[in-house]
């Protein structure tokens, strides 16, 4: 290894890891917080809290690890923007892909890393904390009665106090019980007392509640189904009346105990792949079943016992018309019935497919995640570092703001896509990659503007195709277009028509190719750029309506329907150029079927790409 690689390795590594520090302690603390109601009041020891954050460490990486991976990269090399130093390296004739290098070969096997990551340490993490989850929740809260609201004592009682005093508040004013019986649902049994008081020991399993002056009230409706029409009623009171509550099992809970782990965030790759092609069979079984029990249920194969055949091969009149007059009240009473009941069973039906088809749906998401969070890595490095050299500003200020909303708009495309994929109304793979696709172009084009030197953003690529389509041109254009050819170039075309008189291209001819291609250059691009725009805010529309943000998907709908106008007429005057062009050079130029036109709209990415090397290639042979 280098110096210059060993040197940008070592400084990326040391903000890495400070960052990644900082940042996952932040996350465990949020975690801490939005499950502290699972864990206050159960008396839990530290080492089951150890276990529990130990579980929740390793689900926090496909949050933390993205940021940290941005962060840095914006950190470390805005400040060698800043402090001079790719100035230096560029005055050696280093590029900023050569100082990149080493780093991103690092990036590219943390990559990995963490798709081995995701694929087993996240699983397994999620099947511990899961089920200790589960196991935590059976744990009953300490024995604290709350004023003012009903509190589960035991596995029979729900108690309420209007208010409670004492130095233990084992005083109690205004009580109100309601006692469970078994299985029985329903709160039949109700006691009411003015006061009254707990008694009990540390080490004791019975808790004792005392009641003074008081009714005892039980409506519990009898077995024998003549004497529940009676409605009878029990009512009693009391000067003081005892409950002695059981809390031998209160407790008795295993908190090592796995008994779930068919869960989707808690299987690998391998056993997703299982897993959807099961659940996949199981729901093309399910359709078959279905269409086959309705088929069944139609009686189709009994319909035609008893009527007259006849030998005509189709028959127009009023089928009905074949039976008699008591087999048709019998059809149609049949079909009416067949109807509404077959109504039924397909609304009950698509109920149960719409549920498996949200949980296929998010295995298929789950397996997709791991694969894509490996590249998202390497992607937002290479949003990060080219972003970084570009702002040229180190530390923790701007680079964080901007690695923060760069973050923010990667989570919740991600979020809003997979939410939307989960009940069918995105493709669940392109879901899962959306994000890091929109991320993709954003990271593609910051490197080439690092690498080129040039700034973030440059009014004039707006500005000057609107000034070339209004035919606005600046002084200095006007004296250029003024100017002959250079020498050079006049004389190897005289050359070219003395020799060969039937030449393609003419002298009078070359300034006007010139200025054609170069304004066919700038159209085509604008072109490429509005449909990109319009293909990304189009799908956002989906994306955004399926989740409840009609305002902000109209905009998008609206923006997308600017855009692909706007790249409909950029793509008439390119074409309006190439055509111009082929003119000149008196060569065969793209088809002029209109169908052929509206399919390379339609692929326009790939027909930009096309015609780009075909005009090339045809204007070197036009001079040769």
């Amino acid at each position: 290894m280098k110096i210059l690689d060993r040197y940008i390795l070592t400084s990326y590594l040391k903000t890495f890891i400070s960052v990644f520090i900082i940042l996952m302690l932040i996350f465990v603390l949020q975690t801490i917080w939005l499950y502290i109601k699972e864990l206050a009041g159960k008396d839990l020891d530290m080492v089951v809290v150890a276990k529990f954050l130990l579980y929740f460490a390793p689900k926090l990486i496909p949050l933390v690890l993205p940021l940290t991976i941005l962060l840095a990269s914006i950190m470390v090399f805005g400040s060698f923007a800043e402090n001079y130093e790719f100035a230096a390296m560029k005055s050696t004739g280093i590029s900023l892909q050569r100082a990149m290098k080493g780093l991103s070969i690092f990036i590219i096997a943390l990559g990995i890393t963490t798709f081995f990551f995701s694929n087993n340490v996240i699983p397994w993490a999620e099947y511990n904390s899961y089920n200790l989850r589960k196991n935590i929740a059976k744990l009953k809260p300490a024995m604290v009665i709350a004023k003012g609201q009903f509190n589960e004592v035991g596995s029979e009682y729900n108690i309420k106090v209007a208010d409670k005093s004492g130095d233990r508040g084992q005083f109690l004013k205004e009580v109100l019980i309601h006692q469970k019986k078994g299985n029985q649902s329903g709160n039949f049994t109700t006691i009411y007392a003015k006061t009254g008081e707990l008694k009990g020991e540390e080490e004791s399993d019975i808790l004792q509640l005392i009641l003074f002056d008081g009714y005892f009230y039980d409506d519990t409706p009898p077995k024998d189904y003549k004497s529940r029409e009676k409605k009878p009623m029990t009512k009693s009171h009391f000067k003081k009346y005892t409950i002695n509550v059981d809390l031998s099992n209160l407790n008795n809970v295993d908190l090592e105990q796995k008994d779930i782990s068919d869960k989707y965030n808690m299987l690998n790759i391998r056993d997703l792949s299982y897993t959807i092609d099961t659940l996949r069979v199981d729901k093309d079984n399910n359709i078959k079943e279905l269409a086959s029990n309705l088929y069944n249920r139609s009686n189709f194969q009994h319909l035609n016992k008893g009527a007259a055949t006849q030998k005509e091969n189709i028959y127009q009149d009023n089928i009905l018309d074949l039976y008699s007059n008591k087999e048709k009240v019998v059809l149609i009473d049949l079909a009416e019935n067949t109807f509404k009941s077959t109504q039924q069973i397909i609304e009950n039906k698509e109920q149960s497919f719409k549920t498996k088809g949200v949980w296929l749906n998010r295995h298929i998401i789950a397996l997709h995640e791991k694969l894509a969070l490996g590249f998202a890595c390497v992607i937002l490095f290479f949003v990060g570092a080219p972003l970084g050299a570009l702002i040229r500003k180190g530390g923790i200020g701007l680079p964080m703001v901007i690695a923060i909303l760069l973050f923010l708009s990667y989570h919740f495309i991600g979020i809003f896509a997979k939410n939307s994929a989960k009940d069918g109304s995105l493709n669940p793979i392109f879901a899962s990659w959306f994000s890091t696709l929109i991320m993709l172009p954003l990271g593609i084009y910051l490197t080439k503007r690092a690498t080129e030197d040039r700034g973030l953003f440059e009014f004039d690529h707006i500005i000057e195709p609107i000034k070339n389509l209004l035919k606005i041109k600046n002084k200095e254009e006007e004296e250029a277009s003024k100017t002959k050819l250079p020498k050079a170039i006049r004389e190897i075309i005289e050359e070219t028509h003395e020799n060969s008189p039937e030449a393609l291209v003419r002298i009078e001819d070359y300034n006007t190719i010139r200025k054609n291609h170069q304004d066919y250059k700038v159209y085509a691009k604008f072109t490429f750029i509005f449909y990109i725009i319009g293909a990304i805010l189009f799908p956002l529309y989906f994306i955004l309506k399926n989740n409840k943000l009609e305002e902000v998907a109209e905009i998008c709908l609206q923006l997308s329907i600017i855009s692909f106008i706007v790249c409909f007429i950029y793509y008439l005057v390119s074409y309006l150029k190439q055509l111009t062009i082929y003119k000149l050079i008196e060569l065969k130029g793209i088809s002029k079927n209109p169908i052929i036109l509206l399919l390379g709209l339609g692929f326009y990415p790939l027909t930009h790409y096309l015609r780009r090397n075909k005009i090339n290639e045809d204007l070197s042979l036009s001079l040769k």
